[in-house]
């Protein structure tokens, strides 16, 4: 295993180095499929281009993963599985604890390319998304020698346990909007419990994990334990869910891709899945609430990410005694959200991914002014030159409209009355997805009966998108199946077996 801070040996050849130069920004970055502890082409040779989301600009090719690709790393997994699932737990745990310590060191670079490939703000890469990648890994680095089966006592002739083993290879497919944070909750627990992995990133945003694969080599993973391909959905992503060695399959992103990899594992080996899917969250206020800072969350829930965020509180419940001047607030306070590109200083709120993700939220824009919703703020795209979308809060909504009903995904929320506590739990829960939800109020009996009464994975009381490796997170309903983080994540990686000894 090569010490922390040892360049790897792992040669690569040099038409897979791509030179990025942008903004004062200038770094050298591998482009190729990531198998078997070493970059290389794709066996078609087909490459696809990503594209900075300010300029919409290329900034580079990287290889394109398809079923060949699959195939050809989940045998490089298969074949690291037996001797990855003997290394000592500790020993799983100390190179975690490694990479997490060389993604520490190089967390400038990596906030960088984040924010380059994906268009968040560097600044919110730096002191969000790094610090929680971080703290990810040393978390799942501790439990790695913690995952503990029982001793059940039947009788005095029988000795009967239980043993937690891992899959063995592992499928991941993870989402755009969080690429290294989605990255990280995939890793922790999977390697932790003596997985080994084949991970497909989006091919919006492919180039930060490319990164992690050189500090994986760095921190002295064997090869094959990580393999990390960058491909499409229809192609890769298919490929991983129906693959037959492949025994778990982990999805993040929407509930209709959500549905097609669980038909794939269905109709392929029965693989075990978890799935991390869309939402459509409320944001509930009450009359005793804290208003300016329930104002504040508010604006976390809704522009964190430019709204590209599965728990996005975008269903927004006033009670009818401070909704004019909870709206009147929330306008005053977004004029410090400032538009531009991601490594302006002084901008908070950058570009969506790309230009589909563009043209969706701006025709469903469009869908609310035409049904009748009344435009408080925004509503249209900024600028002439990249993927930058306003801000936008409707009021004057009806909850059948489509904007208030499916997922937009970016900085879009729709404001509504309510008068009581019951009315709002109905119309809060009137919905297919169930993912998140945020109450805000001074009474301790509203904020548990509310908490009890809403459907959704996870139910913040006064705050708002506040997630922490320790927490488990995921969907009731149509938002998903599973657990990520905390040690509910474990058990998705992990097989339990019984043992039963007669003497």
């Amino acid at each position: 295993m090569p010490p922390v801070g040892q360049e790897s040996t792992h040669a690569s050849p040099k038409d897979l180095i791509a030179h990025v130069q942008f903004k004062g920004i200038d770094f050298s970055l591998q482009t190729g499929l990531f198998i078997n502890g070493q970059f290389c082409k794709s066996v078609s040779g087909k490459t696809f281009v990503t594209v900075n989301p300010s300029t919409g600009e290329e900034i580079c090719h990287v290889q394109e993963a398809d079923k060949a690709d699959v195939d050809k790393a989940v045998r490089a997994a298969h074949a690291a599985s037996k001797s990855w699932a003997k290394v000592a737990p500790h020993e799983r745990g100390i190179m975690l604890g490694r990479l997490a310590d060389l993604v520490e060191k190089n967390k400038e670079l990596l906030a960088r390319i984040e924010s380059l490939d994906n268009g968040k703000h560097f600044t919110e890469a730096m002191a969000a998304d790094m610090p929680l990648v971080i703290k990810t890994m040393r978390y799942y680095a501790g439990w790695a020698d913690k995952v503990y089966g029982q001793v059940i006592d039947l009788d005095d002739d029988t000795h009967v346990y239980t043993k937690h083993e891992p899959f063995g290879v592992v499928g991941q497919i993870i989402p755009w909007n969080f690429p290294l944070l989605m990255l990280a909750w995939k890793f922790g627990p999977a390697l932790a419990t003596g997985n080994c992995i084949v991970m497909k990133t989006s091919e919006k945003t492919p180039l930060s994990a490319l990164k992690i694969a050189e500090l994986v080599v760095e921190a002295g993973f064997p090869p094959g334990v990580v393999n990390i391909l960058s491909g499409y959905g229809p192609t890769a992503g298919d490929a991983i869910a129906r693959h037959p060695d492949i025994t778990k399959v982990a999805f993040t992103g929407s509930t209709p891709v959500g549905r097609k990899v669980f038909m794939a594992a269905a109709e392929s080996n029965l693989k075990k899945v978890s799935l991390e899917l869309g939402g459509k969250s409320p944001n509930i206020v009450f009359d005793d609430a804290d208003i300016d800072k329930a104002v504040e969350a508010t604006i976390v829930g809704f522009t964190l990410n430019h709204g590209q965020c599965c728990c996005a509180g975008t269903r927004l419940f006033i009670q009818e005694g401070v909704y004019d001047q909870f709206i009147s607030k929330l306008k005053v306070a977004m004029r410090r959200v400032k538009l531009g590109d991601q490594f302006t200083d002084g901008v908070n709120h950058g570009p969506l991914v790309d230009e589909l993700q563009f043209k969706r939220v701006l025709s469903y824009l469009e869908d609310g002014k035409k049904a009748g919703a009344k435009v408080e703020l925004g509503g249209g795209r900024f600028g002439n030159k990249g993927y930058f979308v306003e801000p936008t809060i409707f009021s004057e909504v009806t909850d059948d409209m489509r904007i208030v009903r499916e997922e937009i995904f970016g900085p879009v929320v729709c404001a509504m009355r309510f008068k009581t506590m019951e009315e709002v739990v109905e119309r809060a829960n009137d919905s297919n997805y169930g993912l998140a939800a945020a109450i805000h109020t001074r009474n301790l009996h509203v904020a548990h009966r509310m908490a009890n009464e809403v459907k959704a994975g996870t139910v913040w009381i006064n705050t708002y998108n506040r997630l922490d490796p320790q927490v488990p997170f995921g969907g009731f309903k149509e938002s998903g199946v599973g657990r990520e983080n905390g040690e509910y994540a474990l058990m998705e990686y992990t097989q339990v077996k019984a043992v039963i000894m007669s003497f």
